[in-house]
């Protein structure tokens, strides 16, 4: 009785489910793997991350020169700001008076006073290596953050009296270098020489401020105490 229901021809037409009839089949192959959405998921956080970590360490000294460039809290600066700041040059040729060579990555991570001198060095040059000592106590507790440093473009030796004065105390940082390879990086004012002026590098090794022809120490000690305030965030003492 149930044999005169069936059709048999009904079930030879059926068609065969295959993955590409069957809407549940394709839907449960396209998903993706498991183990690779995890992977992608984790480097995309870490990329996240990383650059949340970069604006965080960036963002201090931003907000720093933006402070001291544009803001200028306490009116304009006293010397000559250079922007864009210059970067000291990769392959700028420094020795030490024992001719050693230095690395210009070894002026980084500190506030330099810097001086261009010859290793002659008359009553003027005497007079501004005075005055960047003087400078430098002036800063009080901040004077941990600043080194002095004296560049001689020429290969003369200097008189043992004036490398024994200015060893005393926390001694200035000599070093030679090319006087062709300073004037392309440091720059005098117009009809100057680099000798009259005294250079700001700040702790990332770029020269952004130069002084008046004979600075008047107090006013530009004015100058880097803006600066050491507007940097407080992320310059820290010693190098």
């Amino acid at each position: 009785m149930n044999n005169k229901n069936h059709d048999p021809a009904s079930s030879a037409a059926a068609p065969t489910a295959t993955p590409e009839s069957d809407p549940v089949a394709m839907t449960i192959h396209s998903l993706p793997d498991p183990m690779t959405a995890n992977a992608a998921q984790r480097t995309k956080g870490g990329r996240v991350r990383m650059l949340l970590v970069l604006a965080a360490c960036a963002a201090p000294v931003i907000a720093s020169y933006f402070t001291f460039y544009v803001i200028q809290p306490r009116g304009s600066a006293y010397g000559d700001l250079i922007l864009p700041t210059v970067d000291v040059p990769a392959q700028l040729s420094l020795k030490t008076l024992e001719g050693k060579p230095v690395t210009p990555d070894s002026l980084k991570g500190q506030w330099l006073l810097t001086l261009v001198q010859g290793s002659a060095c008359d009553a003027e040059c005497e007079k501004m290596l005075f005055m960047q000592r003087q400078l430098r106590e002036m800063l009080g507790k901040e004077r941990d953050k600043v080194d002095k440093l004296w560049l001689i473009p020429d290969d003369e030796a200097l008189r043992p009296e004036l490398q024994q004065a200015v060893s005393q105390g926390i001694p200035v940082t000599i070093l030679r270098a090319p006087r062709a390879e300073l004037e392309a990086w440091l720059k005098p004012a117009d009809g100057r020489a680099l000798r009259d002026h005294l250079f700001v590098i700040d702790p990332l090794g770029r020269w952004m401020l130069r002084s008046p022809v004979a600075p008047d120490p107090g006013k530009v000690k004015g100058d880097l105490s803006r600066l050491l305030k507007a940097n407080a965030g992320w310059d820290k003492a010693g190098r």
